[in-house]
């Protein structure tokens, strides 16, 4: 059973969180999770790496997967480097022409191929813009974040969904 991790950018890394994290992860392994799908960029992802890494000591079986959505071919010392951390990386074909939104399209895959989607998702969130707009506008757009499209997209493909953003981490079908 293969488990995926997504959640924004900027989090505030609790010892509730934490804790409510290595429960959730000690309790999926307890279900037959083995395999456990990471992006990259994010204050989450690094968290859940690092708990799941912890973990690996007391459930040697477990494998982490580095699920890239930029450099689709990557040099045997890039590829050594990721595996230092990983046991597993790879770039999804069907994100090979998605450009900017590649990163969209490997939440989509990392979705996809897992039965439980853990997310730090919070619905008030806004992402703070790349650039700045580059003229005085009345209208400003309002970004979507990352993790609410995915989040979104779990919603839609009916998986079980994890989210830790509220400290009762409430499972959904």
């Amino acid at each position: 059973m293969q488990v995926c991790f997504i959640g924004h950018r900027n989090i505030e890394k609790t010892e509730e969180l934490i804790s409510s994290l290595k429960e959730t992860v000690v309790t999926l392994i307890n279900k037959g999770a083995t395999t456990f799908l990471f992006g990259s960029k994010s204050d989450f992802d690094d968290l859940s790496w690092d708990v799941v890494t912890e973990l690996k000591k007391k459930y040697p079986f477990i494998k982490r997967v580095y699920v890239r959505s930029s450099y689709q071919y990557i040099d045997k010392l890039y590829e050594e480097y990721l595996l230092e951390s990983f046991e597993e990386t790879y770039f999804p074909q069907k994100i090979e022409n998605a450009g900017k939104f590649s990163y969209v399209e490997r939440n989509y895959e990392m979705i996809d191929n897992s039965t439980y989607c853990v997310f730090y998702y919070n619905e008030n969130y806004i992402p703070s813009l790349k650039y700045p707009p580059k003229r005085n506008t009345l209208f400003t757009t309002r970004r979507n974040s990352g993790t609410k499209i995915a989040y979104e997209y779990a919603v839609r493909k009916k998986k079980e969904i994890i989210n830790l953003y509220n400290s009762n981490s409430l499972m959904r079908k």
